[in-house]
């Protein structure tokens, strides 16, 4: 990946930040997927008051994707922190990490976690799900 795809994706993911709806934890996540058709689909986290119905950033943008249509992807870049503050990287949930497996090559997925342009780090799927349960298990 280009470092002009990965700085375009950490903006789209930062510019999320703003839609998070986050009453209880003020902690805002933001998430910017790039799909292999080249579009990319923003997601923030919206929390619910009884939590269990709560979405991720990074499921909020799959879910979008796969809605409008989308089932390859190259990478996601996650940003996220106390009001809206990027001081530490914001790794995705178990949850996500599952989703991301349903949907994404293990192998060649990408997971983009940055505090900034200049700050960030790039990992493969299989990196933070080793293992992982997906769809080839069942067949």
């Amino acid at each position: 990946m280009s470092e002009t795809e990965i700085r375009k994706l950490i903006d789209t993911a930062v510019d999320q930040l703003k839609f998070s709806y986050v009453p209880y934890s003020d902690f805002r996540v933001g998430a910017a997927l790039l799909a292999k058709s080249g579009k990319i689909y923003g997601g923030c986290n919206i929390e619910n008051a009884s939590y269990t119905p709560t979405n991720c950033a990074e499921r909020t943008a799959f879910f979008k994707a796969v809605s409008e249509g989308e089932r390859e992807f190259r990478a996601i870049c996650i940003v996220g922190g106390k009001g809206g503050n990027l001081t530490q990287y914001a790794p995705p949930c178990g949850v996500c990490r599952q989703v991301m497996m349903e949907f994404c090559d293990p192998e060649t997925f990408q997971i983009i976690l940055a505090t900034g342009k200049e700050h960030y780090d790039v990992f493969f799927l299989k990196e933070l799900l080793p293992q992982g349960f997906g769809p080839l298990n069942l067949m």
